[in-house]
């Protein structure tokens, strides 16, 4: 059974995760993703707001977005929003819609694209080691402050490695299969 005194600290880890999860899901591995407009923000009359909040967006073939906006006068802001990003690619509007064709990824971006997959996990496993780091500083502040033995510190610290023992082996599997998703041709 967990301690109540480690809950905060799983959580912490819990949320580590869930951001490492959304900013992989943000990469494109070559087939379209909806996830990709997320971070993308349109001028909706003065307010900055979420592409899937103005507009449809689907996927019709593996390699091509299309995005309805649900009033044309969005098209041409959409579409602006979209060549200002950092995505990469040029959209193409029929006045109606917006079509986004996802180019196959080249070798040399694929490994780039692993590279940083790499270095996200990195990232997360850091962030990870820090809140273990800060639950056994708050552990060992534990043992002065209150009547606690030095084996129940020692057993929360035992849990609090176990914890992170899970999160970085969670870290990279997740890592190996976004590396396997972006790396498959």
């Amino acid at each position: 059974m967990m301690d109540q005194r480690i809950a905060p600290y799983d959580e912490k880890m819990q949320k580590t995760m869930n951001n490492l999860s959304e900013e992989f899901g943000g990469i494109r591995a070559g087939r379209a993703n909806p996830h990709v407009l997320d971070k993308l923000r349109i001028d909706y009359y003065g307010t900055p707001t979420p592409v899937q909040q103005v507009a449809n967006v689907s996927v019709p073939e593996p390699r091509m977005l299309l995005i309805q906006p649900w009033e044309a006068s969005m098209v041409k802001v959409i579409e602006k929003a979209i060549l200002s990003s950092d995505l990469g690619i040029n959209p193409t509007n029929d006045g109606k819609a917006i079509r986004l064709a996802f180019p196959e990824l080249t070798e040399e971006r694929r490994k780039e694209l692993a590279k940083d997959v790499k270095k996200k996990g990195e990232n997360a496993k850091v962030a990870i080691r820090n809140i273990r780091r800060d639950a056994n500083d708050t552990f060992k502040k534990l043992s002065k402050a209150e009547d606690i033995s030095e084996d129940e510190i020692s057993d929360l610290e035992d849990q609090a490695q176990k914890l992170t023992d899970k999160y970085i082996s969670e870290v990279d599997k997740a890592v190996e299969a976004k590396t396997k998703e972006i790396l498959t041709v």
